[in-house]
């Protein structure tokens, strides 16, 4: 996926998420949850991420747009279980979660920063959901696609979703005869120079 945005322009892997269990890889539809801070906020309400759950669609994976911020959780024990009930296949977060035990019992994906104790009342609010977020330097909107495994997260906007996944067939059948050449015993200097796969990189283009 990642390589496939690269081919298009297009921005989308995100650097520095990472699974914070030993959790699945997900697959899924953004619904986007946008958190400030509390004493810069004038509309934001207290209860993080409980409207976005409760409209959410089964398998839609929770986006919580915190900036990075790794001093204060925005995701615990208790919106997990409402997400789990609801049937949202995880949440990623551009900060910091708690009660990870929670959410490894129940088998929920997470992925983010960090893992603090600190709650996020009296700290931090949600501003918005449902409206574009900023997650690690890319723009995601409502119903973007999201692929989050252990190698990190990668959104991919549903616009080119069509084009990506056209591209990532090609790739993975490039790899394929590359990694089908290694192990044939060709060198693998040889094998790492695209013009190996003429007939294969040119339909990349």
């Amino acid at each position: 996926m990642s390589d496939a945005l690269d081919f298009l322009g297009q921005p989308g892997a995100v650097h520095g998420v990472r699974p914070l269990w030993d959790c699945e890889k997900i697959v899924g539809r953004a619904r986007t949850v946008t958190v400030a801070d509390r004493a810069q906020s004038e509309t934001g309400t207290n209860h993080l991420a409980t409207e976005a759950i409760a409209t959410a669609a089964p398998d839609d994976i929770m986006v919580m747009a915190n900036k990075g911020r790794l001093d204060v959780s925005c995701w615990g024990d208790i919106v997990t279980h409402a997400a789990k009930k609801r049937g949202i296949a995880g949440v990623v977060i551009d900060g910091a979660c708690r009660d990870i035990g929670a959410s490894r019992s129940l088998g929920f994906p997470v992925y983010g920063r960090a893992v603090v104790p600190i709650s996020a009342r009296g700290r931090i609010v949600q501003e918005a959901f449902n409206e574009p977020v900023e997650f690690a330097g890319v723009t995601v909107n409502a119903g973007d696609y999201i692929l989050a495994d252990a190698c990190g997260v990668t959104f991919i906007s549903a616009g080119v979703i069509g084009e990506v996944l056209r591209l990532c067939e090609l790739i993975l059948e490039r790899e394929r005869q590359m990694i089908e050449a290694v192990e044939s015993g060709a060198s693998v200097v040889e094998v790492m120079h695209d013009t190996q796969f003429t007939s294969i990189v040119g339909r990349l283009a």
